[in-house]
């Protein structure tokens, strides 16, 4: 039976391949915020607060110089959602890192070890997940802005929003990782490498986990989408991102108490921004989670063998 690769049918899958060159733009606007962007939100010296609340381009007072208005500083919206984008994509796929880095560890050990190891971290991880990420991360992220004051938070927000989200949210990675290891250590070239006196960390990270990656990859796609809307949601709530240092969340929040003034833009654009990023994220994560499925991937290959 002939083996397709999972990959090679992104190019034969039209919605899929341009779903993956969306968001490949996306990020590549995130990336080069800084050369793409008309206007550098924090500098102080471009920012004109007479320009301030200025409607989108295309409406009868909007100015040529600003494609989606302005905000009540006076900041490029188009600049602000480049800028902001940036952070808010560094921070989901950092918390994403974060959350690799322990479910992958602890679901490895968990399933290889078992016994008590594994009965103590999958009940931490049932307590874990009877409370919703956001609700660990309100509670945290108040106790550390309490704790290091408004002006500190401010230079450690990133970090804090990057380490809590993604310490939240590891039970995803270590019960889909342990499942696959109890499946995989009862293989025969586990008990080969066993025999031959191969340490367990090195069949652990060096055999198994190898063999893991199709879930890992599928869990990873989705939770970055996750962490850009808990990042939102908290940004909106005031607990994340400053005003001074925008991502998409704090972008909507900044322009929400405007909304019903008839400065709609100013929520509303970035609000779009954003529901498109997720969606194309949750597009893209759900057409690797089918085409990666195993019998998914057999029926496409004895399609493609034929009889």
């Amino acid at each position: 039976m002939k083996k397709i690769q999972p990959f090679r049918l992104l190019f034969q899958d039209k919605g899929a391949f341009l779903n993956a060159l969306l968001l490949f733009l996306i990020l590549l606007a995130a990336l080069l915020a800084p050369i793409i962007a008309p206007h550098d939100p924090y500098d102080l010296a471009t920012i004109d607060i007479m320009d301030s609340e200025l409607p989108p381009q295309w409406l009868a007072e909007g100015d040529a110089r600003f494609i989606f208005g302005t905000d009540d500083q006076g900041r490029d919206i188009f600049s602000t959602i480049l800028y902001g984008l940036r952070i808010s994509l560094f921070i989901g796929i950092g918390a994403v890192c974060v959350q690799l880095l322990l479910g992958v560890v602890i679901g490895l050990y968990a399933g290889y070890f078992g016994g008590r190891l594994d009965a103590f971290f999958m009940r931490l991880a049932d307590i874990q997940l009877s409370f919703s990420t956001l609700m660990v991360a309100i509670i945290a992220l108040a106790i550390l802005q309490a704790t290091f004051g408004a002006e500190s938070y401010e230079n450690l927000a990133v970090l804090m929003l990057i380490l809590v989200i993604g310490i939240a949210e590891w039970p995803q990675y270590a019960r889909t990782i342990r499942a696959s290891v109890l499946a995989e250590r009862k293989k025969d070239y586990v008990d080969a490498a066993r025999s031959l006196g191969t340490p367990s960390r090195k069949i652990m990270f060096g055999h198994i986990l190898p063999n893991t990656f199709s879930p890992i990859l599928v869990i990873s796609t989705l939770q970055v989408a996750n962490a850009i809307i808990a990042e939102a949601a908290l940004s909106f709530l005031g607990l994340g991102m400053p005003v001074t240092k925008p991502s998409l969340g704090s972008l909507i929040r900044s322009g929400f108490d405007y909304l019903l003034s008839g400065t709609w833009w100013i929520t509303a654009i970035p609000a779009i921004v954003l529901i498109v990023v997720i969606l194309n994220i949750n597009l893209l994560g759900d057409w690797l989670r089918d085409v990666m499925d195993p019998r998914a991937v057999a029926n496409r290959a004895d399609e493609h063998a034929g009889p």
